[in-house]
C-alpha cells in the first residue's frame, strides 16, 4: 500500500500540475492576445 500511495500521489500532482499550467497558458495567451 505504502508503495502505491506515492505513486497515485505523483500521478495527481502531475495531472494537477498539468491542469495549472494548461491554464496559465490560457491566460497568458488571453492577454498576449489584443482585446476584442
Amino acid at each position: 500500500m505504502a508503495d502505491k500511495s506515492p505513486k497515485k500521489s505523483t500521478s495527481k500532482t502531475a495531472a494537477s500540475k498539468s491542469l495549472k499550467e494548461k491554464r496559465a497558458d490560457k491566460k497568458t495567451k488571453a492577454a498576449s492576445k489584443p482585446n476584442g
